[in-house]
Order: C-alpha cells, then sequence, then structure tokens
C-alpha cells in the first residue's frame, strides 16, 4: 500500500510495507508532491449511485477531507495498474470491477498525477481495507461539490466532471479495412478478420490518443465494435472487441449498430472508406475516418 505520511504536528499512522515511490517530490518553489513516480487515482462512476469517495482519516496530508481512493505509483507501474491497485488496497475495489474510459493526467514536469475515470461494469460494496480510510460512499455527481474537498480533488473536478459524460465509441467496418492492405487476406478471409480484430483488441487494451477522437485528454479507451460479413461472420470475438455478425447487408449492419451507440449517448466514430457507408454513417449522426486512420493507430 501507499505509505503516506502524517500532516505536520499529527501523530505518525501505523507503519506498513514501503515502496520506492512511497516519498516526496519537491518542486523548484518549495511544494511537496507526494509519489517518487507520480501518483494515480480512480474516478469509479456507477451509473446508479455516483462517484466512489474516500474520507481521509485527519493524520493524512489534508485529512478529513474527501477525494478519490489514490496515492503514489510503483516503479513501472503504468497510472491504470497504480489506480487500480490503490482503490483495491484502500476502498476494496475488485480488479476487474471498474473499465477504465479516460486518462485525465495533470502533469508538472517533475511530478504528475493521472486520474483513471472508469465505469462500474461489476456492482460493488466499497470496504475500509487500509488505514488511510474514515469513510467510503457513493455520492452522486451533482453533490460531490458540498464535501469538503482534498484541494487537488477540488481543483480538479471541474475538469473532471465534464469527462464524466463523454463516452466514445468506434464501429469498424473489418471488410473495408482488411481490403485496403494488399496482404493476401483474400485467401483466407477468416483467418485474415480475427487477426485484424486480435490487434484491434491489442489497441484496445492500450487505448487511444484524444487527438484521434477530436477529444481533450490524453489516452482514451472507446467501446469497439467490429462487424463482419461473409465468410469473416464466424470470427470469435475478444474481450475487448464486441463482435456484430452482419446476415445480410454489412453496410446495413454497421450503420444500425452506429445508430444504437448514438441513441445510448455515445460519441460514435464509424472506421470505413466506403463513401456510401460513410455518407450514412454520417447522417446517423456518427463521425467518420477511413481505414488509413485505424491503420496508423495499429501502426502499419
Amino acid at each position: 500500500m501507499t505509505i503516506e505520511p502524517p500532516a505536520p504536528g499529527e501523530p505518525r499512522r501505523p507503519h506498513g510495507p514501503r515502496n520506492p515511490g512511497d516519498a516526496w517530490v519537491v518542486a523548484p518553489t518549495g511544494e511537496r508532491y507526494w509519489g517518487r513516480f507520480g501518483a494515480a487515482g480512480l474516478l469509479a462512476i456507477d451509473a446508479q449511485r455516483g462517484i466512489l469517495l474516500q474520507h481521509r482519516v485527519s493524520w493524512s496530508h489534508f485529512g478529513d477531507t474527501w477525494a478519490l481512493p489514490g496515492g503514489a505509483r510503483h516503479e513501472g507501474e503504468s497510472a491504470s495498474e497504480g489506480a487500480l491497485r490503490e482503490a483495491a488496497e484502500e476502498a476494496g475495489v475488485p480488479g476487474t470491477a471498474v473499465q477504465p474510459r479516460v486518462l485525465s493526467v495533470f502533469d508538472l514536469g517533475y511530478w504528475s498525477y493521472t486520474t483513471v475515470v472508469g465505469d462500474v461494469v461489476t456492482p460493488f460494496e466499497p470496504t475500509i481495507s487500509d488505514p488511510e480510510s474514515r469513510e467510503l460512499a457513493w455520492v452522486p455527481v451533482d453533490e460531490v461539490t458540498r464535501y469538503p474537498l482534498h484541494p487537488g480533488f477540488a481543483a480538479s473536478w471541474e475538469r473532471l466532471r465534464s469527462l464524466i459524460d463523454v463516452r466514445p465509441a468506434v464501429v469498424v467496418d473489418i471488410a473495408n479495412v482488411m481490403g485496403s492492405v494488399p496482404d493476401g487476406w483474400w485467401r483466407d478471409r477468416p483467418g485474415a478478420a480475427s487477426r485484424l480484430i486480435g490487434r484491434i483488441d491489442e489497441l484496445a487494451a492500450r487505448g487511444v490518443p484524444g487527438s484521434a477522437l477530436e477529444l481533450a485528454e490524453q489516452t482514451w479507451y472507446p467501446e469497439w465494435t467490429a462487424v463482419v460479413e461473409g465468410q469473416a461472420r464466424g470470427v470469435a470475438g475478444t474481450p475487448g472487441i464486441g463482435v456484430v455478425r452482419a446476415e445480410a447487408s454489412g453496410d446495413d449492419a454497421i450503420v444500425a449498430a452506429a445508430q444504437q451507440e448514438v441513441a445510448a449517448g455515445r460519441r460514435v466514430t464509424v472506421v470505413t472508406s466506403d463513401r456510401g457507408l460513410a455518407e450514412r454513417a454520417t447522417d446517423a449522426g456518427a463521425a467518420v475516418r477511413g481505414a488509413r486512420w485505424l491503420l496508423d493507430l495499429l501502426g502499419d
């Protein structure tokens, strides 16, 4: 667990395992920031209950305030790994209960704090599992500012609040993207489609730059849908990619998938280089990117 020292003048807290990341970073102007390798926290969003907040114990830095579960990152640990580990240690958040949606990074150059904004996909009850929490609570989004907030969280809340309703989704015309690369795909369409979906799954796991989706922030994790047709209809999906198998027209299935995502309030991008389909997708309320857009993200 992260071992944050007590506030000046407060009694020392119980000792625990120490990690090299558990140390202060001193700014050129003298301010101190906790986490030698930076810090990360989890903003878990439950559609019914709000966001998970932690009431910090009085002897912690800025004690007796409310903030997100989080703390110092370990050496070599990604922001998502650090945020989810800290949330598990401080609030008993199950590792698979939250699906990251976007990383919001506050970077000073010499220190950074990453907020992992994620959706609760498996409901859970938080539990106080270490000495850092005085109380844990699901707080409706509109009531967050009624609490005495940690200064850092208070300063970032308006920006974080603006991200909560932004839900990107990408619908991929697999046949079109596959056909844009003359690598012999026509000899084994199911195999080529399966390989492409596997590569998209890897991209889904590492995230997409906000600039590629015309969104702010550094990294987003959209919901991905791969639409397959013809001989490729039998391909399997992956944990990160939903597969729609077109029984008739692939274009109709893509438009229907885009319409469904738009109706659900998501910001939809359809990936295809087919002009006619692109017009239909635009009419459905989606943005359109050509096959090259996705291939570039895949590293081709």
